[in-house]
């Protein structure tokens, strides 16, 4: 697998399986990322075929502490970009989410990061692989704070101040189940644009339910930025009560005007491998592709 160095959300990104055509991989994947990010170095790493996207969400001083909040699942992407995340991340063992946390906060001690950050890995086969840190919060992180009553957002702000950590490590314990999705401006199917004008919007509410988002009624979603209106997420006691909790929430959403990728989570969310946790990075391409 290729990656571009400088690069983030699939860009300069490449796999082989054989040594013939790596040396041409090699200058695309440089020349895809010197045109992206002005910087043509790539790194060169063991390609897993079904991994998981797993992400820990951690904090620290900056004096040698840290601590981790809880872990994510980000696996259902379109084109290497995230569409559904959960936490905690489910369907691996105790001593496997142990060890991805001790990981993650681990890092964040021994660099004395400050602030809060994503360590993110891929998992395969009981084992867990570091790919990458993102040194920020991220549009997933509702899910976080969620399940563990933080507000990442005040804590960023605090440590950012240079004020010592507020989160005790032995008190960091998952309630529930949370789910996101995010709501982009784009054909459910063939994942085309699709910006213009919002004639009608209404967002779910209730127990459980969050929406983020700046758009409404009139709002003009611009061809020129992400595609990403809004974020919905819910939180539940078990991931089945979350499952059908936003189900019903994203029943509820009213975008009228454009196409939005609504349609494509709801039916996500009710296969079988979304159901069993079989899913991996690169299911839903394969799964839009058979459907």
């Amino acid at each position: 697998m290729l990656w571009a160095a400088a690069g983030g959300g699939g860009e300069g990104k490449r796999d082989t399986e054989s040594a013939a055509p790596l040396r041409k991989g090699v200058t695309v994947a440089q020349a895809e990322s010197q045109a992206a990010f002005c910087y043509c170095s790539v790194f060169l790493e063991r390609y897993l075929r079904k991994p998981r996207h797993i992400e820990v969400q951690v904090a620290g001083d900056g004096l040698g502490g840290g601590v981790y909040v809880g872990t994510r699942d980000c696996s259902l992407q379109r084109r290497h970009q995230k569409i559904i995340e959960e936490a905690p991340a489910p369907g691996l063992s105790a001593q496997l989410t142990h060890d991805i946390q001790e990981s993650a906060a681990r890092l964040i001690r021994e660099t004395q990061y400050q602030t809060v950050a994503t360590v993110e890995y891929l998992v395969e086969d009981g084992q867990f692989f570091f790919l990458e840190v993102n040194p920020r919060i991220q549009v997933e992180h509702p899910v976080t704070e969620a399940v563990s009553g933080i507000d990442l957002i005040r804590e960023q702000i605090r440590l950012a101040a240079g004020l010592p950590l507020s989160i005790d490590q032995t008190r960091v314990r998952p309630r529930g189940h949370a789910i996101e999705v995010r709501v982009n401006a784009e054909h459910p199917k063939t994942f085309l644009p699709s910006p213009g004008r919002i004639t009608g919007y209404h967002e779910p509410g209730g127990l459980g339910v969050r929406v983020d988002s700046a758009i409404h009624e009139h709002a003009m979603v611009q061809p020129y930025y992400d595609s990403l209106i809004a974020k919905l997420i819910v939180h539940a006691a078990t991931r089945e009560e979350a499952v059908t909790r936003m189900i019903g929430a994203i029943d509820e959403f009213i975008v009228e005007g454009i196409h939005t990728t609504l349609p494509l989570q709801r039916a996500l969310l009710l296969t079988d491998e979304f159901k069993n946790i079989t899913y991996w990075t690169r299911f839903v391409d394969d799964w839009v592709k058979r459907d």
